[in-house]
């Protein structure tokens, strides 16, 4: 008997109940399933030790789709996500299910949510028997995430999210987790190499993206990933970091020092009191003398603050 889930009115682009069907991985052997008069997919390992799948998956361009494919790189992705067995998982983008399949059997639930339909329609048969696996379709930024957790139950359970992110949409996917009311405990990211050495960055090498990931968070970057792990090879390398949570979202507070960012960020080879000044409509030297206050030099640039000097910058501005 398959369990389903509901959720009423989740995603804005849904008017109808939207169902999640848990189920269980086989891994191993090769299990035939019909969807829709083709032969759905089961992941397998070869000898090689990579993930093949029975029927191959086209990637989809328009989605960003790459799909991972080196077991070694899936295993160094659960040491850093440090999952256990009474783990609850939130998944974004499982595409193929080759960490989906991981996860089903090392801990205790896991929500999934994919944007591609044939992929979703191909997961839900796939983990069809599992009590712990529930696949959602639809966009991770437009659906309603609070919504989403309290009616999933995993606001009254701590979470980890493990996720997979399309490059073209990493910073605003960030953001967004990182504003939940209800935070996880970790965020374990794959994304663009580039992008994880500008989230990780140090004062000196510093952006609106590294600021806006670290005032929220502590952000590392854990270990490279080479293009030719995924299928199809992306022309990119990639790389995994974790983020741990450790402030709550203050609406109020938040944008005082944002405000104060974005016009510091404006351009990146101007001075900060040359940017301050023209961006905030302050005569340079009352900026010069608030940097002066906080002990900074007056040719300092934004890129070189850290997340405390923006602070105290804020409480001053």
């Amino acid at each position: 008997m398959i369990k389903a889930y509901s959720y009423l009115s989740v995603n804005k682009k849904f008017n109808h109940t939207v169902r999640l069907k848990p189920a269980r991985i086989i891994l191993g052997f090769f299990l035939l399933l019909k969807n829709e008069g083709m032969l759905a997919f089961i992941v397998c390992r070869n000898e090689r030790k990579s993930y093949t799948l029975m029927k191959k998956v086209k990637a989809k361009k328009s989605l960003g789709q790459n799909f991972l494919q080196d077991v070694e790189i899936v295993e160094r992705i659960f040491e850093v996500a440090d999952v256990s067995s009474i783990d609850w998982v939130f998944e974004i983008g499982p595409g193929t299910g080759v960490l989906t399949a991981v996860l089903a059997k090392r801990v205790e639930k896991v929500l999934a949510i994919e944007l591609d339909h044939q992929l979703v329609a191909r997961l839900q048969q796939q983990f069809v028997d599992s009590q712990s696996v529930s696949i959602l379709e639809g966009n991770i930024l437009e659906i309603d995430m609070k919504e989403l957790l309290e009616t999933s139950g995993f606001t009254e359970h701590p979470y980890k999210i493990i996720a997979n992110i399309p490059y073209y949409i990493t910073a605003p996917i960030i953001k967004m987790l990182l504003s939940l009311k209800h935070q996880p405990v970790s965020l374990t990211l794959m994304v663009q190499d580039e992008v994880a050495e500008r989230l990780a960055a140090r004062p000196g090498s510093m952006s609106l993206l590294s600021l806006m990931a670290q005032y929220y968070a502590t952000v590392e970057k854990k270990f490279f990933v080479p293009k030719k792990a995924f299928d199809p090879v992306p022309k990119v390398d990639s790389a995994v970091i974790r983020i741990i949570p450790r402030r709550a979202y203050d609406p109020e507070e938040d944008r005082k020092v944002f405000r104060l960012a974005r016009a510091g960020f404006a351009a990146r080879r101007k001075t900060l009191v040359n940017n301050l000044s023209s961006s905030l409509s302050i005569a340079k030297a009352a900026v010069e003398e608030k940097l002066q206050q906080l002990g900074l030099r007056p040719d300092i640039r934004a890129q070189a603050l850290s997340v405390e000097d923006w602070e105290r910058l804020a409480k001053i501005f």
